[in-house]
Parts: structure tokens; sequence; C-alpha cells
């Protein structure tokens, strides 16, 4: 088997519910990634895309079932380019990315395109199609944006609470107080601020069309832990979970450009990172904001490396409650964590924000001049994805 590298990585802007990106179709927000990472890579033939694979955690809508291949043909990449969609919910982009590096691995492409998309303004509302028509009682319309829909009666009760309910309950596990959330929450705004003005994300962010927008829309610098305090609690009337120190609902798409070593002389540069390890992990689905911590354990040991070598992490913020259980449970510097922002201020559109987190950390581990890192996701139901990347463009050198 030979080894797999990430090449490059853009995303658009994530936008606000209702925001700037309100008006885009999820296709075109696809699109408009794929085309974007592309451009980034001008030397290679489109026609030598082994695959083009997708997260989504919706497509009931315009994402259209297989937004990977909308996203192609959109594109206007030649017809024979194929395209494939993933959902695992909050880490169906990073299941992508680890879904290209397999086929990498194994032969079957020397070139994918991994990323993800969604539009979570433009998710539409289902209807229970009845078992026989002309029903005669009321017909409930159902939100697909977020959560459970159309629960099956069988499923426990505790596995279908909210999300919010959920980070309540592991706020209360491991005593994480009202106060930590809000400080991590306004660190997150602050670092996210500070990176754009930085330029960090000047070659990883591209525009949308004509939408103006040109930076993530729900970044609030003058963010503090004291006005997140003056928030009410979300999901208990008691609670620590509010609108500020939990992720927003967002609409974006990220791209990546994945590839094996030899794959260097088509695409037309070097690799920026090697994918080193991967792990998956599932627990009660109710503990779900937790299950990034063995995922990202399996993942470092797949590698053949401990905590102590990591340099950099990014964890999708879901939850300031569940990233925080997170780093307290690895017993890692914060420090090290989300330095460039994270999804509480970046926002987190479900299928994108896994390759969202694989861009930013490839670009940490060049610009930090750091070895190892690690990309971790939690996801609703009870599962986690992590991947380990080692940085190749110092040395050109990997284990």
């Amino acid at each position: 088997m030979t080894a797999s590298f990430l090449y490059s990585a853009v995303r658009t802007p994530f936008g606000r519910f209702g925001g700037a990106l309100a008006e885009v179709r999820p296709d075109d927000l696809a699109a408009t990634a794929l085309t974007g990472v592309l451009d980034t890579v001008p030397a290679l033939d489109r026609a030598r895309l082994g695959d083009v694979i997708y997260g989504n955690a919706n497509g009931a809508g315009e994402d259209n079932r297989n937004v990977a291949r909308m996203a192609v043909l959109l594109a206007g990449l030649p017809t024979s380019v194929p395209g494939s969609t993933v959902n695992r919910l909050c880490g169906s982009s990073l299941d992508a990315a680890m879904t290209a590096s397999r086929l990498v691995e194994t032969g079957d492409a020397e070139v994918v395109v991994a990323g993800g998309v969604e539009s979570m303004t433009r998710a539409p509302w289902v209807l229970p199609k009845p078992d026989r028509g002309y029903p005669a009682g009321d017909v409930r319309a159902v939100s697909t944006t977020l959560g459970w829909r159309l629960v099956n009666d069988r499923m426990p009760k505790e596995w279908t609470a909210s999300l919010g309910e959920c980070n309540e309950q592991l706020a209360d596990r491991y005593a994480i107080s009202r106060q930590r959330q809000d400080e991590f929450a306004a660190r997150s705004h602050q670092l996210a601020h500070t990176a754009w003005e930085s330029g960090f994300y000047d070659d990883l962010v591209i525009p949308v069309g004509n939408t103006g927008l040109t930076r993530d829309e729900g970044i609030r610098s003058d963010s503090t832990p004291e006005t997140l305090a003056r928030l009410k609690p979300s999901f208990r009337t008691d609670g620590s979970i509010t609108a500020g120190n939990a992720s927003p609902l967002s609409d974006g798409a990220a791209a990546l450009v994945v590839g094996s070593e030899r794959a260097g002389s088509l695409i037309g540069c070097d690799p920026l990172a090697r994918f080193a390890g991967r792990g998956v992990h599932a627990l009660d689905p109710q503990d779900f904001g937790f299950a990034p911590v063995e995922a990202a354990n399996i993942a470092l040991a797949r590698a053949g490396i401990g905590w102590s070598a990591v340099g950099a992490v990014e964890l999708n913020e879901a939850f300031a409650a569940q990233a925080l259980a997170c780093i307290d449970a690895w017993k890692i510097d914060p420090d090290i964590v989300n330095t460039k922002g994270g999804a509480i201020a970046i926002g987190h559109p479900l299928g994108a924000s896994g390759a969202r987190i694989v861009g930013t950390l490839a670009h940490r581990l060049a610009g930090e001049g750091k070895r190892w890192g690690v990309a971790a996701i939690c996801i609703g139901v009870g599962q986690a994805l992590a991947v380990v990347l080692e940085n190749v463009i110092d040395t050109g050198e990997w284990s």
C-alpha cells in the first residue's frame, strides 16, 4: 500500500442561517468549493480524478441525494468523473476525506477530491408519506435542518433527547461550568477574528458568486465571557448551554485534494500533509459529545504516536461543553486547540465541517512548524471520527 497525502484545501465562507448564503443552493455551494480547490492545482487534468466524494447530512432537498455528482456536473468537469455522497451527519466530510485516503492507499485511485456541503437554511420540510391515499387527519411537516425527525417509536427516549439536552447532561457529568463554556466560546470568536485579520484564511477561503460574503459571517469579535454570560439557557431553564456557547446553524462547503505520493507530478505541487492515522468510535447516542476522545486515541495509536507528540488539534466545537470535556479527557494543553477559532464562531454547516478542520489543521501545521496534528469531530447519535496528519512540508520526509 502507498501513503495518502493532502495536497490542497479550500472552503467557502460559512454563512449564518438565513444570512448571506441563504439564496445559494447546496449543489451550487458544493460546485463552488470543487471548482475552487481545483483552481489551486491548475496542472491537474480534471479527467484524471478518480472520484469526488462529498459529505452531506441532509440530501432531502436541493442536495438531490447525491450532491457530489451534482457538483461534478455543475462545475463543468468531464462527465467521466464520478461522484459519491456519504452521510455520517456532522462527520460526513471527514468521513469523505478518510474514504478518499483509503482509495489512494489501496491504489484504487491516484487523485480524489473529498469535501462536504450543507445549506441548513435551505433544508426542506418533509411530510411522512401516508400508508394510503387521502388520510383523514392532519399531516405535520417536519424540518430537516437539524436533529431527529420522524422518530421510530422503538427508540429509547434517552437516545432521542435533543442535542442540547445531551450536552447539558455531559456538562453535569463532567462538572463543566457555565463560566468555562462562555470563556471558551469568547476565545473562539476572538481567535477566529485574529486569524482573519492576520491573513491566515486568505488562501483557504474562496468567495461564493455575487453574495458579497468574503469572511465567515458568524464571528463576533466583541464577544467576551461577560457579554455571553447575559444570554439565557436554551435547553433548560437552569441550564448552562446558550446560543452563545454552542455552534450556530450555518451554510457552507469545503473541499480537499487527496492523492498518492506519485500523484504530485499529476497535481503539479508538493503535498501539505500525510494522512497518518484514522479512528472511528461509537457509544450511547446521548453521549455523542464525548465520542471524539476515543476516536482520536484510536487514530493516534494507528499513527504510532501519543498525545505528547501532537502540536496542533482541530476539534469541531459543536458545543463548548463537549469540546471542553474532550480536551480535559485528553489532558492536553488547551492552547494547541483551535488556535484559529472554531465552529462556535466560524459556524457548523454539518456536512462541511470535517473538511474544514482538516484543511485548517494542515495549514496550521505548516505555519507553526509542527509535525503532528489531530482533527476530530463529534457526531449526533453517538459517534465520532478523527484523523492524524503529519506535516511533510518542512522536510519532504515522512515515517
